[in-house]
Order: structure tokens, then C-alpha cells, then sequence
């Protein structure tokens, strides 16, 4: 399905935020942001950069600002969209279509808008990798399969934690065994944890 048409259909479908999420719609396509399809949203962008997206959900539905912690939110209406994991991206959260105050929500977009052609964008920073301690159950299996543990070693550290954390959350012993079981083959083909769902 083309992107237009997933647009389309976000905006027609059966929903009590169905008019509320048009109104917005009405508001955004005034700025002149090239309208596309991400994330299971509409989306929002300017020279293909992405400025904001329109959400709905059970219980309300709003904006997401992507870089959202630069705008001024003179109203004091934004949010953090996951506090202790998002640091650029504010929602503006409505629970009626009522709430919508059409001057300031066209504001806040054109100031995003201005930010985005400015420049004034979070970039995101990579953590360091720390090596975590691969579990003994772990390391006593590497240390019997001379090629699981060549290949091991040849693992980013990402997928190498991710496996000693795999047989570390395990509770039960069994459970352990299990999981070491199905991973010992992965690890040798080279494979990380969750490489069939990247």
C-alpha cells in the first residue's frame, strides 16, 4: 500500500478522534510540510527531515514534535513523550476536539517548522558499549564448543550482552538450559539474538 493511501486511511477510519485528528490535519497542511507515512503515523517533514506527527489513541490523541524540547511551549502543554528515554520529542496531548486551540497549534508548528530550517535539532548521541559479565551457564557452554566460542568473540559487544542477558533474566534452571540450547547454534552461525526482527 502506498504511503498516500496509509495516510488516507489513518484519517477515514472508524474512530472517536476521527474529526478531532482531521481538524489537525487541516491545521498542518496549511504550513506546507510534505505530508507521508511513518511509524504507523502521519507524518510531517521538511526537506525530508521529520518536524512533527499526528497520533491517536484510546483515550486522547495530539501532535509529536520531534525536536520538540527546542519549542518555547508558551502554553505549557507539552510532554515529554517517554520520560527517561526520549530527550528531543514533546507531545501536545488533546482529549476533545474541543481542547484544540487553532492560533497556538498553527504556532507551535511554524516554530517547529523555523527550528527545523534553523537547524535547532537534537543529535542523538551513542552510548559507549560497556561489556557486561557473560554468565557462568554461558561461558562453560563457549568453553566446550570451540566454534560457538570463536564465534563468540567475533560478535559485536551488543549481541554479546544481549545473549548473556538472555540466559541471565531466565529464573529457572531449566529455562537456562533451554534458551542455551537454542542459542548455542545461533551463536555459531554468527547470528545475534534478535537479528530476525532488525
Amino acid at each position: 500500500m502506498e504511503r498516500a493511501e496509509k495516510v488516507e486511511r489513518y484519517y477515514s477510519e472508524e474512530h472517536h478522534f476521527s474529526k478531532a485528528i482531521g481538524k489537525l490535519r487541516d491545521l498542518v497542511l496549511k504550513t506546507g510540510m510534505e505530508e507521508t507515512y511513518k511509524w504507523m503515523f502521519p507524518t510531517y517533514t521538511l526537506d525530508g527531515k521529520n518536524v512533527l506527527s499526528i497520533c491517536k489513541f484510546k483515550k486522547h490523541f495530539g501532535i509529536w514534535f520531534f525536536n520538540g524540547v527546542f519549542l518555547k511551549d508558551e502554553k505549557q502543554v507539552l510532554e515529554n513523550a517517554q520520560e527517561g528515554k526520549t530527550q528531543a520529542m514533546r507531545h501536545w496531548k488533546f482529549h476533545s476536539i474541543d481542547a484544540i486551540d487553532e492560533t497556538a497549534v498553527l504556532s507551535y508548528m511554524h516554530e517547529a517548522i523555523d527550528n527545523q530550517k534553523n537547524g535547532r535539532v537534537l543529535v542523538a548521541t551513542k552510548k559507549k558499549a560497556i561489556k557486561k559479565p557473560v554468565p557462568k551457564l554461558l561461558k562453560d557452554a563457549l568453553n566446550k564448543n570451540k566454534s560457538a566460542a570463536i564465534a563468540f568473540k567475533k560478535l559485536s559487544l551488543y549481541n554479546q550482552n544481549e545473549y548473556g542477558e538472555y540466559i541471565a533474566t531466565a529464573k529457572q534452571e531449566k529455562t537456562k538450559l533451554s534458551r542455551l540450547e537454542k542459542i548455542l547454534p545461533m551463536i555459531t552461525e554468527g547470528k545475534g539474538l534478535n537479528d530476525m526482527y532488525r
